[in-house]
């Protein structure tokens, strides 16, 4: 079963497969510096924003993401925040990239979640976890 993280009032396992690649598919992230230094950016990111990278791949032209976000944030939000905070400062701190966003416009997204199996099974156990009121005592 997928793990599940809690805040105050919610119980929440919200997780995503991403990928964006880069502008016009350019090798720009081949050089070994670049993928540490991404992989830097995006801790930082998921660090300040409270995501969490359960795992990652940097490829040449395109980046797979295995992400949970709490309920709170959109996933479009989280796609926007990921790409141009990366792309702004990889970009302020190495100068090797060209005018303009380092990503293209699109991406994919998938969700991750509990089977259907699973899903079913844990409704139909939750009839045998009903207390029934007119045999509880209650005073």
């Amino acid at each position: 079963m997928a793990k599940t993280y809690q805040l105050r009032h919610c119980t929440y396992c919200c997780q995503y497969h991403i990928v964006f690649t880069t502008r016009y598919r350019n090798k720009v992230l081949s050089d070994n510096y670049i993928k540490q230094e991404f992989k830097r950016i995006f801790k930082s990111i998921v660090h300040w924003k409270g995501f969490c990278i359960l795992q990652w791949h940097i490829g040449d032209e395109h980046i797979h993401l295995y992400v949970n976000i709490p309920p709170k944030y959109s996933i479009s939000y989280v796609i926007c925040i990921l790409k141009a905070k990366s792309s702004t400062w990889i970009k302020r701190k190495t100068r090797k990239f060209p005018k303009g966003s380092v990503w293209s416009r699109g991406c994919f997204v998938s969700t991750i979640g509990i089977n259907e199996f699973a899903v079913r099974r844990y409704i139909e156990k939750q009839r045998y976890r009903q207390i029934d009121i007119s045999q509880a005592n209650m005073f």
